[in-house]
């Protein structure tokens, strides 16, 4: 029996053993085929990565080598030194370095770029280079050369000692120790340097945009702990401000605030504010929804209700965002008959009853106050005369924006249809000239109607 037993599992044994040989030998290729993959990748972004560079620095010496005078070469040269700082920053976020430190080069790629596409799309003739733009590109010039220079080092030690960046990848995702990995040290070689760079004069538009924003630009002075649950309770119209927790969140930092919270029957609330004049941020009620039943247009005068209570008043709804149960509205507000953008704020309500349960007003909180706006230099007739002749004017609205090159600018908002679907068109009420363009998507368009 015992021998019948075995001469029928013996075979059937054997087959399940040379089968997940097999089967280990498959997966072993096609995970060898994927870790080839990767580091053909790698290899080819990291190379690229070295190419961009050299190129960029010597568009910047073309740049520099020609007349002051010659504008079209310079606007011409600047969008080439734009389109390849954009595709080495490509190139950088193909590679494994998420895990190791390289900040402060991405950084200051991400500003040449900037300062380059602001400087290219602005009217040369009319405003030519300024001496301090040549020297800020003198600067950048000599940095890339340096930036070029220490890749290309790098470069030559990856052909020549056959190295794989598959291994940064695991020394960096282990945390082993990588202080013979080449690859890994070099690169943070040119971040340190980089950093050690003196200060560059970007420019204003470029400074504001990279400008951090936190809550030590508001004005007022600091509040306490209670000051903020005397703050949240009559928020909340919570008679006993006790039952509100108040949590202090960043302490002596430029990100200084006080997170308020009350538990209550269906959730908890939060509500976020500045240590710095005590002004509420954010505000978050954690409820569960329950199925739709309020209209879009139920939601906004709900979220318009809710402002008006709670000092937000005279806000005007400009953007309608329906995500399944719940709607973003956001509202900006109006100094005379100008809608002021840049002080937007949102309010989030819950489609079921239609209670808010969420608003985001950092921003206006950052950047809210009285402007004194001057009249435009263009009738709004003027003004429309640059719309393309298919676009179908639906309104008209003044409008204050920031414009790409973060300055305030006075506009005639125009809201219409072309393409079958509709957008806002901003026209800068000084000049004619399209500051921005929105479309608007579909909630949005069932508004406009």
């Amino acid at each position: 029996m015992y021998q019948r037993l075995s001469a029928i599992l013996f075979p059937v044994m054997t087959l399940l053993f040379v089968g997940s040989i097999y089967w280990g030998y498959q997966e072993l290729q096609e995970k060898n085929s994927i870790l080839i993959k990767a580091e053909n990748q790698y290899q080819r972004a990291f190379h690229e990565l070295s190419y961009n560079m050299e190129q960029l620095h010597d568009q910047l010496g073309h740049t520099l080598a020609v007349n002051s005078t010659s504008n079209n070469y310079h606007r011409k040269s600047l969008v080439n030194v734009w389109r390849l700082t954009s595709d080495a920053q490509g190139k950088i976020n193909q590679l494994p370095l998420t895990l190791l430190p390289f900040n402060k080069t991405e950084d200051f790629l991400a500003r040449i770029a900037s300062f380059t596409y602001r400087t290219a799309v602005r009217d040369l003739n009319k405003e030519p280079l300024t001496k301090d733009e040549y020297e800020t590109m003198k600067t950048l010039y000599a940095k890339s050369e340096e930036i070029t220079k220490d890749l290309q080092g790098m470069q030559s030690k990856v052909l020549q000692n056959n190295l794989r960046w598959m291994d940064v990848e695991s020394a960096l995702a282990t945390e082993q120790s990588t202080r013979d990995n080449t690859i890994i040290d070099g690169f943070k070689m040119v971040d340190k340097k980089v950093e050690a760079y003196p200060e560059i004069n970007w420019g204003p538009s470029v400074s504001a945009m990279f400008e951090r924003r936190s809550i030590t630009m508001l004005s007022g002075t600091p509040v306490t702990a209670q000051d903020i649950q005397q703050k949240a309770a009559q928020f909340l119209g919570v008679s006993d401000p006790g039952r509100i927790k108040v949590a202090e969140n960043g302490q002596s930092t430029e990100y200084a605030s006080f997170t308020a919270s009350l538990e209550r029957e269906g959730g908890h609330v939060q509500l976020d504010y500045s240590k710095k004049g005590g002004q509420l941020l954010r505000f978050m009620d954690h409820r569960a929804i329950g199925a739709k039943s309020v209209s879009l247009s139920e939601a906004e005068q709900k979220a318009r209700g809710f402002l008006d209570e709670h000092g937000f008043a005279s806000m005007t709804a400009v953007s309608y965002d329906n995500y399944g149960d719940t709607a973003n509205i956001s509202f900006v507000p109006k100094q005379g008959n100008v809608l002021i953008y840049p002080d937007k704020l949102t309010v989030k309500v819950g489609l079921d009853n239609g209670d808010v349960v969420g608003m985001q007003a950092e921003q206006y909180a950052l950047e809210h106050k009285e402007r004194k706006l001057s009249k435009p230099t263009m009738s709004e007739a003027e003004a429309r005369k640059v719309l393309n002749p298919e676009f179908k004017l639906m309104k008209t609205r003044e409008a204050l924006i920031k414009n790409e090159l973060s300055e305030e600018v006075l506009c005639y908002e125009y809201t219409g249809r072309i393409n079958g679907h509709l957008y806002r068109i901003f026209v800068n009420a000084d000049n004619g000239i399209e500051e921005a363009i929105e479309k608007i998507p579909g909630m949005g368009e069932k508004q406009e109607k």
